[in-house]
């Protein structure tokens, strides 16, 4: 169970569940419609996964990536390509139990974004555009699932797709020799990493700006402290290494969704 959760990318997937759940108390579905599609997510994002370690197994291979399961043989593709088949059509279900606009959205713009980022988009200049259409629309997977509710407001998508292409800049940072060298050549590989980190930076905390400045009444003086807090993540993700830029952007995510959820 540890190595198949780990070929999903556990920790990105339970992050981005945590995101819509707490998205789903904003929105104050009700509690089986708040349930049914953070599951939705969750069940989503493990597709994503999974589909990408198989898709990079013959590359991770190459590169000697002893970080995935299925490249050094701990994990048994006949274990994996079950387990998301089932993960899909649980997705599928989960979105349509709660409203049949939520399950085409998260399908085509949300989760499908993802599988089109794996399928080939990765390895172009636009390897950005499917995390900014999957994030982006995050919000709406969650709002859509009342049938009484529509759209989430443009300044919310715009802040969950900053939020997606800074996480994007530095989710690949770690890999960019490993890609070149099976010829993957995203957005961030093409500007280099320090100016992936440098417009990183920009766009995290432009989403907690969007995010404090765009509920309606005046911001509070603890928002103003959140988006401190975020300015010292965002400079993080300029010196750090490794994984750590990432977790940074994953814990900026976070704190702009307690920012929407306080503001309610």
């Amino acid at each position: 169970m540890p190595a198949l959760l780990a070929a999903a990318h556990g920790g990105p997937a339970l992050a981005v569940t945590a995101v819509a759940g707490l998205l789903a108390l904003r929105a104050d579905l009700r509690p089986f419609d708040a349930v049914a599609v953070t599951a939705a997510v969750f069940t989503g994002q493990l597709t994503i996964g999974w589909g990408n370690d198989l898709l990079d197994l013959r590359r991770d291979r190459a590169v000697g990536r002893t970080d995935k399961p299925l490249a050094v043989g701990a994990l048994p593709v006949s274990r994996v390509v079950p387990a998301l088949l089932v993960a899909a059509l649980a997705c599928l279900v989960l979105s349509a139990l709660t409203d049949w606009r939520s399950a085409l959205v998260n399908a085509t713009l949300a989760t499908g974004a993802g599988h089109a980022y794996n399928l080939g988009l990765k390895a172009t200049v636009w390897s950005w555009a499917p995390y900014a259409c999957a994030f982006g629309t995050l919000p709406s997977v969650v709002t859509l699932a009342d049938p009484a509710q529509g759209w989430a407001p443009l300044w919310m998508a715009g802040a969950g797709a900053a939020l997606g292409v800074g996480a994007h800049l530095l989710n690949t940072l770690p890999d960019l020799a490993d890609d070149e060298r099976t010829g993957v050549r995203g957005l961030p590989h093409r500007l280099g990493e320090r100016r992936s980190r440098v417009l990183a930076s920009v766009l995290l905390p432009a989403a907690s700006l969007l995010a404090v400045l765009g509920p309606a009444g005046t911001p509070r003086a603890w928002a103003w402290a959140a988006v401190a807090v975020v300015i010292v993540l965002a400079v993080l993700t300029l010196v750090a290494h490794g994984r750590t830029p990432f977790r940074a952007a994953v814990a900026i995510a976070l704190v702009d969704v307690v920012l929407l959820v306080a503001a309610g």
